[in-house]
C-alpha cells in the first residue's frame, strides 16, 4: 500500500508582478539531509508574510538562503531585478558581553560613522542614533548600556539599527523571542505602524499562531516544503495546522478579526488571549 503524503496537496501561489521576494524551488541540503525541499513561495510587497511551522522545518535556514549566508539550490527572486531592495534584519537574538560598557548610542552610531568609537561620537551621528531611535519609541534607551536592556528592548535597538538604511525589506527571525506576552504585543503594532508609514515589506518567521492571526496578511506554512500559502484564513486551516505541526491545532475563525483577517483558536492562543 502507498503511503500517503503527510502534507495536503498545494498548488503555488501564480509568479505575482508586485512579489518583493520569490522563491522557486529553493533546496538546502547539509551532511546529505534535506533541510528544505523545492520550496516555492512568494511574499507580496508591501504584506507582513510569517514563515510558521514545528521547530526543525527550515524557517530560519530559509531566511539565511535568502540573506546570502548559506548555498541553496533553486532561485531568489528578489522584486524589481534591475534595482536590488535595500534589506533589513533584525536576528532572533544578539551574542554579547552584557558586561561591556557600550550605551545604545555607542552601538548605534558604530552604522553611521566610519571613525573607531575611541574618537568619540559626532554631534551629527549622535542626532541620527537619536532620531532611529525615537521612530521605534526608544529614544530614552540611549545612554543606557546595551547589557542593561530588556528583552523588549533590545529587540526596539535592533529594530532601530536595521530601519537605519530604510529598507524596502525587513526581515526578522521570531521577532517576539524573550519578549513577554504585552511586549510582543507592542512590538507588533510598532511593526505594522512603520510597515505602514514607511513602505517596506515584512517577512517574518514565528512560532506564535497568536502574532500570526492577528498581524500577518500573508502566511506561508512551511515543513520543509510548502503546505499551505495565501492570507491566514486560507492557510490556518485545521488541516494544514496539523499537517505541518503533526498534531491537533484547534480551528481557525475569520470572523472576530477586522479586516477578514483569522483568528486562531488553538490551545496555545486562546490562553495568550485570556490574558
Amino acid at each position: 500500500m502507498a503511503v500517503a503524503d503527510p502534507l495536503p496537496l498545494y498548488q503555488p501561489q501564480p509568479a505575482a508582478l508586485d512579489s518583493a521576494v520569490r522563491f522557486e524551488g529553493v533546496t538546502v541540503e547539509r551532511g546529505g539531509i534535506s533541510i528544505l525541499d523545492g520550496v516555492s513561495a512568494s511574499v507580496p510587497k508591501g504584506s507582513c508574510t510569517a514563515i510558521i511551522g514545528p521547530n526543525g522545518a527550515g524557517k530560519t535556514t530559509l531566511l539565511m538562503a535568502l540573506l546570502g549566508e548559506i548555498g541553496y539550490q533553486g532561485r531568489i527572486i528578489l522584486g524589481d531585478p534591475s534595482r536590488p531592495p535595500r534589506i533589513g534584519y533584525v536576528p532572533q537574538r544578539l551574542s554579547f558581553d552584557r558586561g561591556m560598557p557600550l550605551t545604545v548610542s555607542e552601538f548605534l552610531a558604530m552604522g553611521f560613522q566610519n571613525k573607531p568609537l575611541w574618537f568619540g561620537i559626532g554631534p551629527n551621528v549622535r542626532r541620527l542614533s537619536r532620531d532611529i531611535l525615537a521612530l521605534v519609541k526608544a529614544d530614552h534607551l540611549a545612554e543606557r548600556t546595551i547589557g542593561a536592556l530588556s528583552g523588549g528592548e533590545l529587540q526596539r535597538v535592533l529594530l532601530a539599527l536595521a530601519l537605519r538604511q530604510e529598507p524596502d525589506l525587513l526581515v526578522l527571525d521570531e521577532p517576539s523571542a524573550g519578549v513577554d506576552f504585552r511586549g510582543e504585543l507592542i512590538f507588533c503594532e510598532l511593526l505594522d505602524h512603520l510597515r505602514h508609514s514607511q513602505g517596506f515589506t515584512q517577512l517574518m518567521v514565528s512560532h506564535d499562531l497568536a502574532t500570526v492571526t492577528h498581524h500577518a496578511t500573508h502566511v506561508i506554512c512551511l515543513n520543509r516544503r510548502v503546505a499551505a500559502e495565501g492570507p491566514p484564513r486560507h492557510t490556518l486551516t485545521s488541516e494544514n495546522l496539523t499537517a505541518i505541526f503533526g498534531m491537533h491545532m484547534g480551528l481557525v475563525s475569520s470572523r472576530s478579526m477586522p479586516d477578514n483577517r483569522a483568528v486562531c483558536s488553538a490551545p496555545c492562543c486562546r490562553e495568550r488571549d485570556s490574558d
